[in-house]
């Protein structure tokens, strides 16, 4: 697994903060699925591919995953609410000082990730952990580092109020609706009237931010073309068979020897799992936990802590989910010591925009995370830790290759073409209105 973790100081894998024990690495590791029976396309003996390796390789798609609206939003996936929040993360004007936007750290060139490895505050002063990218945050169950938040819209809340980010209130955004037509106009289009102030109106901000946040996708890549071909049954017709052939055998030779060894020896699908490339847990992985000179990072542990006493978590009040199962993670989530210091696993597409990684951006490069999985110290980690993580002492070739299987989880450009909204009649009537 030692790249398991590959771009988190420190992630999770296992099931909801449950670490995983020797005899469940062993179950992973034996693990058959189904699709292992199924006879294998001609190209994939081509590759000298065996079932093993075709049935994890398929496991990481199709990409993208088809839309899956968060029923504790009720804004999400509406185009008047996708249409505010996009207007909202590039206006200065919610923040404290008038000059802050969340596409200050959130950068559409950079996967909407920040490029630091930890932005600066409103004070001057850096933040305590990285600016992850947003593309494919729809795809989560935890969000932050930490898992403090189980939705998109609650973990949004915490910069709209933070001084050290945006530093937002509900005076602050009513003035706002109130002096800008459009703004008002589609906010009226995603939930109604009357306008509500101060905690509700915060609310209604961050699922549209959230709506908006959720159609950020990324492309499809070279990993991908391969993935679909290694896909294509058998018994597919002639035509079909050797588009797929074609497809597979362009995928280059030293990125499939890596992506041969992420999928095997060194057990990354352990946390790194499907399309997204992750299981979306906590672990530590042997890295520093410091959010400054003598004051620890508490890491997942003080994340559920966070996600506990959260009024806005899916236990609460403000959750538009009509179904009490829509919390049952939150409702049987417990702390325990072993999480202190542990961070999500994050997904590991668009890689080569995301730089620099970890949740303290410690490691600038791709070879800098490789480097340290090959040669992890497992005196750094927890006793949970070491069932999973192990050093791979890798030579240079085969981190070159590793690098290379990476490499093809990025397109040429960051993001998809976004769904345009705008054509929707709600976000066209306010359009054209008056003024705006």
């Amino acid at each position: 697994m030692g790249l398991a973790v590959a771009l988190v100081a420190a992630a999770g894998c296992r099931a909801p903060d449950t670490a995983p024990d020797a005899r469940t690495v062993a179950a992973v590791d034996r693990a058959t699925p189904s699709a292992r029976s199924a006879p294998l396309p001609r190209h994939a003996a081509a590759l000298g591919l065996d079932a093993d390796e075709v049935a994890a390789i398929v496991s990481h798609g199709p990409w993208p995953p088809p839309p899956r609206p968060d029923p504790t939003n009720r804004a999400s996936g509406d185009p008047a609410a996708i249409e505010l929040g996009r207007r909202l993360f590039d206006d200065p004007r919610p923040s404290a000082d008038g000059r802050r936007r969340c596409s200050d750290c959130h950068r559409a060139e950079l996967a909407f990730a920040d490029g630091r490895a930890r932005p600066p505050g409103a004070d001057g002063l850096p933040l305590d952990r990285n600016a992850q990218g947003l593309l494919d945050a729809r795809l989560q169950h935890w969000f932050g580092w930490d898992g403090g938040a189980d939705s998109l819209w609650a973990f949004i809340l915490r910069p709209l109020a933070d001084p050290r980010e945006i530093g937002t209130d509900g005076p602050r955004l009513a003035a706002l609706f109130d002096a800008d037509p459009a703004l008002a106009c589609l906010r009226r289009a995603a939930f109604g009237d009357p306008r509500p102030a101060d905690d509700a109106l915060r609310v209604q901000v961050a699922k549209a931010l959230a709506a908006y946040i959720e159609t950020l996708e990324s492309p499809r890549t070279p990993f991908d073309a391969l993935r679909d071909a290694l896909a294509v049954p058998a018994d597919a017709d002639a035509a079909t068979a050797a588009a797929a052939e074609a497809a597979a055998l362009a995928y280059p030779a030293d990125a499939l020897r890596g992506l041969r060894r992420f999928v095997g020896d060194a057990r990354c699908g352990l946390c790194h799992v499907g399309p997204a490339f992750s299981h979306g847990e906590f672990h530590d992985a042997g890295r520093p936990f410091m959010a400054a000179p003598g004051r620890p990072d508490p890491g997942r542990h003080g994340g559920i802590a966070a996600l506990r006493a959260d009024p806005f978590n899916r236990l609460g009040r403000w959750s538009d989910a009509p179904s009490p199962d829509a919390a049952v993670r939150t409702r049987h989530i417990e702390p325990s010591h072993r999480n202190f210091g542990e961070f999500r696993v994050p997904g590991l597409r668009a890689l080569a925009f995301t730089a620099p990684y970890g949740h303290d951006g410690s490691m600038k490069t791709l070879d800098d995370v490789i480097a340290h999985y090959s040669d992890v110290d497992l005196e750094r980690l927890h006793a949970d830790g070491d069932a999973v993580l192990r050093p791979l002492r890798l030579e240079a070739g085969a981190r070159a290759e590793l690098r290379a299987f990476l490499s093809t989880l990025s397109a040429p450009r960051p993001v998809a073409s976004p769904r345009d909204p705008a054509a929707a009649p709600a976000v066209a009537a306010c359009m054209a209105r008056p003024g705006t």
